[in-house]
């Protein structure tokens, strides 16, 4: 099946706790590559933790005052979660009436969702490597069930996957905090992290996945062996060590998302200085200008709900000015 990537899009989360309006500033902005927005500030459950912990498959979570925890049986936390994301669902529906193209939906990935989730004893999953394999399972058979229920209410669209991983770097390199703070859990062998990143991956057989990181060090190579279409990422944190993986990865056929537009409140470049980055990454890299259109897609550089909604607005069409602007003049 042919795919066409949209050339700009959000990363997920919006400021403001509006559903509708949400959706319509987001299908207003990217009219051929719209996201299902995420609005953390309703709460608990609707935080990026809590809306993924809600779709899980015979796992349950709560929310304690160190954050989510893995218990017995669906509380109010998970009612509370799947109701908004229906709420969200709702809105996107009534948006997209008619839509066919690219549309976009964000999960928590399996090893941030295991570094973030508490077993009972409040130690994250990490710390035990059968909960986390228990936990990827759960996450795969709920996101089978999510991604049906989108292609239910937007039959047009063609779905990407995208998997928020902003803890993987920590995971790879045993940073990721004990419940104590005074030490940290052991580094995942990096197979294994991959194996499971590709068992997840392989849930989206009808369309492509792409993984998001805002953290620095994104690590492209293993991202792409382990099914990743596209790869989501802040564009100010790139530096000239990420280059050959940079290159290998466009020359193999991965998308990059350049996160180029900033998520929180601020002056904003003219589109042309906004992607003046990636074109002088490409000139660098020497690879040919009419790859950019076939290559990248822009995004800002993470989600923005820590932004005014104004801003947010703004930030939105910028990311598809800046688009138009690599498109119309690649050199």
């Amino acid at each position: 099946m042919s795919f066409t990537w949209g050339p700009a899009t959000g990363v997920g989360s919006m400021p403001g706790d509006d559903a509708r309006e949400a959706a319509k500033t987001v299908t207003g902005s990217f009219e051929d590559f719209p996201f299902l927005p995420e609005l953390p500030a309703r709460g608990p459950g609707a935080d990026m933790i809590g809306r993924t912990a809600g779709m899980l498959v015979e796992l349950y979570a709560r929310v304690e005052p160190s954050g989510w925890r893995i218990g017995d049986r669906p509380g109010r936390d998970t009612k509370r979660a799947r109701s908004w994301l229906g709420e969200d669902l709702d809105a996107l529906e009534e948006f997209t009436q008619g839509f066919e193209g690219p549309l976009k939906v964000q999960a928590v990935g399996p090893w941030t969702l295991a570094a973030a989730l508490e077993l009972r004893g409040g130690e994250a999953a990490l710390s035990d490597l059968g909960a986390c394999r228990d936990l990827a399972g759960s996450l795969a058979e709920g996101l089978r069930t999510h991604l049906d229920e989108v292609r239910r209410r937007v039959p047009g669209a063609q779905i990407v996957l995208q998997l928020d991983e902003p803890s993987l770097i920590a995971v790879l390199r045993g940073q990721v905090r004990s419940a104590s703070g005074y030490r940290t859990h052991r580094a995942v062998d990096r197979q294994r992290v991959e194996a499971t990143l590709r068992d997840v991956v392989g849930v989206h057989t009808d369309g492509p996945v792409v993984v998001h990181s805002c953290a620095p060090d994104v690590p492209f190579a293993l991202l792409r062996r382990a099914g990743a279409a596209a790869i989501s990422f802040d564009f100010s944190l790139l530096t000239e060590r990420d280059d050959d993986a940079i290159g290998e990865a466009v020359e193999g056929g991965t998308r990059l998302f350049a996160g180029v537009v900033p998520g929180t409140d601020g002056p904003l470049s003219d589109p042309a200085g906004s992607v003046m980055g990636v074109r002088t990454l490409w000139r660098r890299l020497g690879l040919h200008p009419g790859l950019l259109v076939e290559a990248v897609t822009v995004t800002p550089t993470c989600g923005l709900a820590g932004a005014s909604p104004e801003y947010a607005r703004r930030a939105l069409a910028h990311c598809a000015r800046a688009a138009r602007s690599l498109a119309d003049n690649p050199e």
